[in-house]
């Protein structure tokens, strides 16, 4: 039947509120733009935070949207990107967040309220849709092909009641076109106007089809993207940026930085030509390219141990930026198509399928050994004779130690193929019992990403030891393996290769690329790991209105109740050779874990009062979840909603909410793996006064004062899953009000608080937590914690720090948003055209992250931090005039600090400069439309080619700057 029953009476007000939003994006579009007649029937629609159909804005939650033609004004094909520029969204697991990741090379999941990618449910049509990361609810939207979406719905606040696990911090909706009938061609250009090459391409073609009786519609997509890779050295602003300890401070609290930032920060102990004696303890010689010893350059000034700063950027000297990525190459094909058909006026099938190809390219750092590796002096055939001569001089006539890169066997990127595949299937229609309507939907949906990820031109570090070791072979004359040369073998010596030593070839170190193809071969080889994701889910609900057997004074009472079944797989297969830990990279074994969970739901929609005095409407909505998870247990939800309009101007709403996050495969069932993390060793001169335990508890360890950590490489790391977790918790509240009033056609303001806390959070302890956690206890060392860390009993610098999931953690954040929002019509200033303006602001009032959270006291504050600013705002203000559209959008972020803001945490004397200035950038656009089957369109983005310094990577920043894009539109 498909016609839904005539709203009650307690929302009329609502309705008659037409377009004027309840959101908190500049970019805001409503379903509705003008209030309904005195006396017409009003339909009922789908409002992501409700699974009852209602009319706008009646929901008591906020509700952000997001129209295709915004999403167009982009001008990337990149959906997470385009997410991530709104206020309520962080941008850490975006495309350019997930920069230095592997298993989510190419990813764009959202992130509400900073809170972590994990506790924020994505949707496609309400439906669940499959992650796109390994053992993570987090997923891809960047396999969401933009000419398929209609519109996207954001509700920010608990939401576990309504659609289950995840939405701790709110729920994004992807709404995709349906009923499209014709052709359509878009293709899309963008790149910088400032050399920084961040070309990108993209054209699709859609076509539907109407059957001649309008019962059933098919849709077909496809479509093909490109971005391009862009180094962080290819970045304007990019110059080597890091800090230095400044030798005029005079300790903490003088009013004198403690180190300064500057340009060309790097180690010159390591490079890709080689250096002989990198920690000292004789010349600290590099190689020209061809192999030939030459004196290392020499720091100016010191960040730590391993690094400091040049006057320039020298070829010997090792910079990180080199091997880092802004943004990974990224080539998408995406295949998809949605159907529905009517059978009758009761029955409708519906449903879509989507394939995806990606395929991402991703930079890293090439293999390398930091001073591991040794040099037989009086041995080895590569090194030049003048160099060998300088070291038997000064007494090292045995071996010495040794750094490199390994750049030259091919950079260690990452070579990601992800596919994915989904199909949903589902009826939905009505049926009459007696005089109730009851709307009824049934759906299936399976998904499935598979990524191959290969790792390449790792080091064999085994067979890097025996090929270095090279001596002349007596009876060739030639370089060869000492294990190839028994007469070179002395009597307790024992072949370092672990892989294939008889075929052991020499190994040439000095300079770059002085080496075979074979000796190549057995020193390096690719990682390969395989991921397979899969998701199954059943659903049914039933929606109702009980106005022909109960009506409260304000109308009949909403009814929506369902069952929904998921079953998530995840595992992770490693070639043989990395989890036998034969490369550098850590031994890593194969992962399996998964799932299922069984829910039930309720909601209620009760118009408890209308049309009377200060009370034109009041309305309380209820909704509760029950699921039992096979891994974690029980878990309910439940949420309270009140919506109340004194006047017909003024609607004020507010939400109660406790929503649930069971813990996902990885949190549950990864297996303990060895791994790498940089540690900031609590126990150094320069971190020892950032917490008043640490001096005493450090001693007490036996570490002597003024120790100095060798704490600028990585330490060793065990890290698993916990097979013991249980869901954690969130209390949510918002409270706002919508004023629209009568003498102001067309405006709107909202402004809504929120707050959510956190408790039981599921939280990896991270290496550094662990480190800093041991010595910052009152009343001695945390034994729990020291007793994760293994020290080298000689240096005294960590070596190896265990680590896992547990449910300790908390969260707690709070905020305010606001929205304003104008039309006119410019005839009435004797004008031509219209405008349409949207203003919108996100204050955080708080941000706070507690590692564990039955101790308040050690509080990580991030509210003000860069990445996590106080303050954004954007605006937007779109002129219409004939077959023209201009728009001008800016967006505003805070200064922000670049030291940690929490108490005892840092100091604004940490560094010079300590802040990130705001930064407010500009957008122009425009759209012609040629005709009613051709529009062109063209932007400039960040019009005034603001970007922030080179003292920040934040994926938050547009750190692009200027650049332009056009596109065309062509349908019939």
């Amino acid at each position: 039947m498909f016609t839904k029953t005539e709203l009650a009476k307690s929302i009329r007000l609502a309705v008659s509120l037409g377009a004027l939003s309840a959101a908190s994006f500049s970019t805001l579009t409503t379903a509705q733009e003008t209030p309904a007649a005195e006396g017409e029937a009003l339909e009922k629609i789908s409002v992501t935070g409700s699974r009852i159909a209602r009319a706008e804005l009646s929901s008591p939650a906020p509700v952000i949207s997001l129209s295709s033609e915004e999403i167009a004004r982009f001008g990337t094909p990149d959906l997470g990107s385009i997410l991530a520029e709104i206020p309520a969204i962080a941008a850490g697991s975006s495309l350019i967040g997930n920069n230095n990741s592997n298993e989510d090379a190419g990813l764009s999941a959202p992130d509400l309220r900073s809170l972590g990618r994990d506790r924020t449910l994505t949707l496609v049509n309400g439906i669940r849709h499959v992650a796109g990361a390994p053992g993570s609810s987090a997923i891809d939207t960047g396999a969401i092909p933009a000419a398929l979406i209609d519109k996207v719905e954001i509700i920010t606040g608990g939401a576990s009641a309504i659609y289950g696990s995840d939405a701790v911090s709110g729920v994004i909706n992807i709404i995709l076109k349906d009923d499209f009938e014709g052709f359509e061609f878009n293709a899309g250009v963008a790149d910088s106007t400032e050399g920084v090459g961040t070309k990108s391409h993209n054209f699709n073609v859609l076509v539907g089809s109407t059957s001649e009786d309008g019962k059933g519609n098919i849709t077909f997509y496809a479509g093909k993207s490109d971005i391009r890779e862009v180094l962080l050295t290819d970045l304007q602003q990019h110059d080597y940026a890091g800090t230095v300890i400044n030798p005029d401070d005079g300790g903490e609290d003088d009013g004198i930085a403690d180190r300064f930032r500057v340009p060309f920060v790097g180690s010159e102990m390591i490079n890709d030509f080689g250096v002989i004696n990198p920690f000292g303890g004789g010349p600290r010689i590099t190689f020209s390219p061809d192999g030939i010893g030459m004196d290392q350059v020499e720091r100016i000034n010191t960040n730590s141990f391993a690094f400091g700063n040049f006057d320039q950027a020298y070829d010997t000297v090792f910079f990180p930026d080199n091997y880092e990525n802004y943004t990974p190459s990224q080539e998408t094909v995406t295949l998809a198509s949605t159907f529905r058909y009517d059978f009758n006026d009761n029955v409708r099938m519906y449903g879509d399928v989507k394939y995806v190809d990606k395929d991402i390219r991703q930079q890293f750092q090439p293999a390398f050994n930091f001073g591991g590796l040794s040099i037989n002096v009086a041995d080895n055939p590569f090194l030049d004779s003048a160099t060998r001569q300088r070291l038997i001089d000064g007494g090292q006539d045995t071996t010495v130690s040794f750094s490199r890169f390994f750049g030259d066997l091919g950079n260690r990127s990452a070579a990601n193929d992800r596919e994915l595949f989904r199909v949903v299937l589902g009826f939905e229609g009505g049926f009459e019992l007696g005089e109730t309507v009851f709307d009824y939907d049934v759906f299936y949906t399976h998904g499935e990403t598979k990524n191959t990820r290969r790792t390449l031109n790792d080091v064999i570090v085994d067979n890097l030891d025996a090929a270095i070791d090279a001596v002349i072979d007596p009876e060739t004359g030639l370089a060869a393996c000492r294990s190839q040369v028994p007469s070179a073998q002395g009597d307790d010596y024992e072949d370092p290769a672990s892989v294939n030593g008889g075929n052991c070839v020499a190994f040439n170190p000095f300079g770059t690329g002085n080496f075979s193809a074979e000796a190549a071969d057995f020193i390096s080889g690719d990682v390969l790991r395989e991921d397979e994701i899969t998701q199954d889910v059943y659903g049914a609900s039933l929606s109702f209105d009980t106005g022909a057997f109960l009506e409260l004074p304000g109308g009949a009472i909403g009814v929506a109740m369902g069952y929904e079944y998921r079953e998530e797989t995840s595992s992770t297969i490693t070639d043989e050779f990395t989890k036998a830990g034969f490369y550098t990279s850590a031994a890593t074994p194969d992962s399996f874990g998964g799932f299922d969970v069984e829910e039930y739901f309720i909601e209620v929609s009760a118009p408890l009062i209308s049309d009377m005095f200060l009370v034109q409407d009041l309305t309380l909505d209820a909704a509760y979840r029950t699921a039992d998870y096979s891994h974690a247990g029980n878990a309910d939800a439940w949420q309270v909603g009140l919506g109340w309009a004194p006047i017909e101007d003024l609607r004020i709403r507010a939400t109660v909410s406790e929503a649930v996050r069971a813990p996902n495969v990885t949190e549950a069932f990864s297996p303990v793996s060895p791994g790498f993390a940089r540690v900031s060793d609590p126990c150094d001169a320069d971190n020892i006064n950032e917490d008043p335990d640490r001096a005493a508890n450090c001693l007490a360890l036996g570490i002597p004062a003024g120790f100095e950590a060798n704490d600028n490489v990585s330490v060793d790391t065990l890290s698993g899953g916990n097979t013991e977790l249980f869901s954690e918790t969130a209390e949510s509240q918002t409270i706002g009000f919508v004023w629209t009033p009568a003498f102001i056609e067309n405006f709107s303001l909202t402004v809504d608080y929120y707050n959510i806390e956190i408790s039981d959070a599921i939280n990896l302890v991270e290496a550094q937590d662990v480190a800093d956690n041991c010595v910052d206890a009152t009343g001695g060392p945390d034994v729990n914690f020291c007793g994760q860390i293994d020290r080298d009993p000689t240096t005294n610098d960590i070596a190896l720090v265990r680590s896992g999931y547990i449910n300790a953690a908390g969260f707690d954040t709070d905020g305010i948003e606001a929205n304003v929002r104008y039309r006119t019509d410019l005839s009435q200033f004797d004008l031509p055209g219209e405008v349409r303006i949207n203003i919108s602001a996100t204050k955080v009032l708080s941000l706070d992250e507690f590692e564990f959270q039955t101790r308040p006291d050690e509080i990580n504050v991030e509210d003000g931090e860069v990445g996590d600013p106080s303050l954004q705002w954007s605006t937007s203000i779109d002129y219409r005039i004939d077959d023209l559209n201009v728009n001008w959008s800016s967006r505003f972020i805070d200064k922000s600090a670049l030291f940690d803001v929490s108490p005892g945490g840092g100091s604004p004397e940490d560094a010079s400069p300590n802040f990130i200035d705001s930064v407010w950038t500009h957008d122009l656009s425009a759209v012609y439309y040629l005709n009613d089957n051709v529009s062109f369109s063209a932007g400039i983005r960040n019009v005034f080619n603001e970007v922030p310094s080179g003292n920040t990577f934040d994926a938050l920043y547009d750190l692009i700057g200027r650049r332009a894009n056009a596109g065309v539109k062509v349908t019939f």
